[in-house]
């Protein structure tokens, strides 16, 4: 009788919050249940089970002021278990964590409704957020050689074709220069990356092998990402434009992944990294455009 005044004492727009409230935590409940059954590491399973039972009981906390069961989003569940698989644990389980922060008038209304459920919700989002910096991921552990690798080949690479483009004005001969000088620049960059690991000694934690062989696919991938424009169109202008975008497009999404995975500051990381690229690719341009005047090189 009294859970029924309970429910009853709900408005309809406290109501249909607190249920929107549930069909999350459910959601989520088999989210994290579903990707603590797929782990083969025991730790990470284990924090995956500990938050899925967590989420089922903010499910079951809310479910006592509703009355009502909800069904979870199967859309849900299976999107952000394919991204968790695929781009990483850290990140598919930050980016479905940081879309379901709730404004500070939505606990304001419920609040009045439903006394005590703001401590509670703090309470719960501190622990969850204990628990997700427990987890181990060998994806992070190497994040930084990755971005060393890719911030290296976008702002290296961008800037030689950009300077290759005036000076030899030809897509194929700006290709093969600039397959020669990434693929290079590539193996350079992995071996110092392998020295400069080894050398941290027992102290560092990662291995020099590892870390070499992350900063060398990262800075080949890159390449053959920036230089691909000019392999399959003949206008070498065009193919630079194309390459810049391609420059840009990896900026943003490299920078997104690593402001949600490490919780930084995407817009400070995004402008300071958009503009060493663009600048270092403004200044080579100008210079092959004077080597080919004072030179006069022509291809």
């Amino acid at each position: 009788m009294k859970r029924a005044i309970m429910h009853e004492a709900l408005s309809d727009d406290v109501r249909k919050t607190i249920l929107g409230f549930q069909r999350s935590e459910i959601t989520e409940h088999h989210i994290y249940s579903r990707l603590s059954r797929s782990m083969k590491d025991s730790h990470n399973k284990k924090i995956l089970k500990t938050i899925s039972e967590d989420e089922l009981g903010h499910y079951n906390f809310w479910k006592k002021h509703t009355g009502e069961d909800v069904k979870p989003d199967m859309l849900k569940i299976w999107r952000y278990f394919i991204i968790a698989k695929i781009l990483g644990l850290t990140f598919g389980v930050k980016l479905m964590e940081n879309g379901e922060k709730h404004a500070q008038a939505v606990y304001d209304m419920i609040s009045k409704a439903v006394p005590g459920a703001r401590a509670i919700e703090k309470d719960e989002d501190r622990h969850e957020r204990e628990l997700i910096g427990m987890i181990q991921e060998e994806k992070l552990k190497y994040v930084g050689s990755i971005v060393l690798g890719l911030n290296d080949a976008l702002v290296e690479l961008t800037g030689a074709l950009a300077g290759f483009s005036f000076a030899l004005q030809n897509a194929g001969t700006v290709a093969l220069a600039g397959l020669i000088t990434g693929v290079a620049a590539a193996l350079s960059m992995g071996a110092s990356e392998y020295l400069s690991t080894k050398s941290e000694g027992s102290s560092g934690k990662k291995s020099p092998g590892k870390a070499s062989v992350y900063t060398t696919i990262a800075y080949m991938l890159t390449v053959l990402a920036l230089v691909a424009p000019f392999l399959i169109l003949n206008n070498v202008f065009l193919s630079l434009g194309i390459t810049i975008f391609i420059t840009i497009a990896v900026i943003f999404f490299f920078t997104f992944y690593i402001s949600v995975a490490k919780g930084l500051s995407f817009k400070r990381r995004f402008t300071e990294m958009l503009v060493i690229s663009l600048g270092v690719a403004g200044v080579s341009f100008v210079i092959g455009a004077l080597i080919k005047v004072f030179l006069n090189i022509s291809v």
